[in-house]
């Protein structure tokens, strides 16, 4: 894994001329930007302008063809998916992938294998540490399903919920792998007005107090740090974002602070239309 000896300790990720091909038809091509810490990072931009493809990259589905990707000053570009998790880098998707059989609590509670410590045999005795351990990660789970505000369904079946509180269990079933940064593809997709608002809202409340919420349950980290969200609705963007990153055809057309991007012509032009 190599090192970035110029790396700024303020910049959580470094996306670094990232090109992505598949065949003939190129994904991404020479993208840079940074994700500095304690920052929510918007990427907007038309459909298949490339926004997944970046997320794909940063947490190893893809592997680009050209270009470097750090995290924290480690060169995260080649590296497995659960490598890259259990460095502290999780995700959602844009299709809910969730286990439709299982109920809340087991759902959010498949966030936290990466966390465990205890070997197969002494889970299968489930005795001594392998008991312990489960209790603490239960007990973080409990954490995340009050904070979200799923604690009427905790016990539900996730198949038989409406798709808003999918979307809901998706996201902490994410937290439950206590990331530093957080990568949410589009987490407002297909929801209505009330449904965005929530989401809205436990975004922000991840961001600027999980370490609070988590209070007194040493198990778990002092919240998500930084956060990039992949977004549609521009309301929610420009009052969510501190910075956002406008991507057409695979490549950056502008990045800057929500005000500037909604002002920008090219950024008009190419997804916000004449009315913005």
């Amino acid at each position: 894994m190599a090192s970035n000896a110029s790396f700024d300790k303020k910049v959580v990720l470094k996306f670094e001329n990232v090109s992505l091909a598949f065949g003939g038809l190129m994904a991404l091509s020479c993208v840079s930007f940074d994700i500095k810490e304690g920052e929510i990072l918007a990427i907007i931009g038309p459909n298949g302008a490339g926004k997944t493809c970046i997320l794909n990259c940063i947490n190893g589905f893809y592997k680009p063809q050209s270009g470097a990707i750090y995290f924290r000053g480690e060169e995260i570009t080649k590296l497995s998916p659960y490598k890259i998790a259990a460095m502290g880098i999780a995700r959602t998707f844009q299709n809910i992938t969730l286990y439709p059989g299982m109920n809340v609590i087991d759902n959010i509670m498949s966030g936290r294998h990466i966390l465990s410590k205890t070997g197969p045999l002494a889970c299968a005795l489930y005795l001594g540490k392998a008991l312990r351990e489960e209790i603490r990660e239960r007990e973080a789970v409990e954490y995340i399903i009050d904070f979200l505000e799923l604690g009427r369904w905790r016990k539900e079946n996730v198949g038989a919920l409406p798709y808003g509180l999918q979307k809901r269990v998706d996201l902490g079933r994410t937290l439950a792998l206590e990331p530093e940064l957080l990568l949410l593809d589009e987490p407002m997709a297909g929801m209505n007005v009330e449904e965005k608002g929530d989401i809205a809202h436990f975004i922000l409340d991840i961001h600027k107090g999980q370490g609070e919420i988590y209070s007194g349950n040493k198990t778990l980290s002092q919240g998500v740090k930084s956060i990039v969200m992949i977004e549609h609705d521009m309301g929610a963007v420009m009052d969510i974002a501190d910075r956002v990153v406008v991507m057409d055809f695979g490549e950056k057309i502008v990045e800057g602070l929500p005000d500037e991007i909604r002002r920008d012509k090219k950024v008009i032009s190419a997804y916000l239309g004449a009315e913005a």
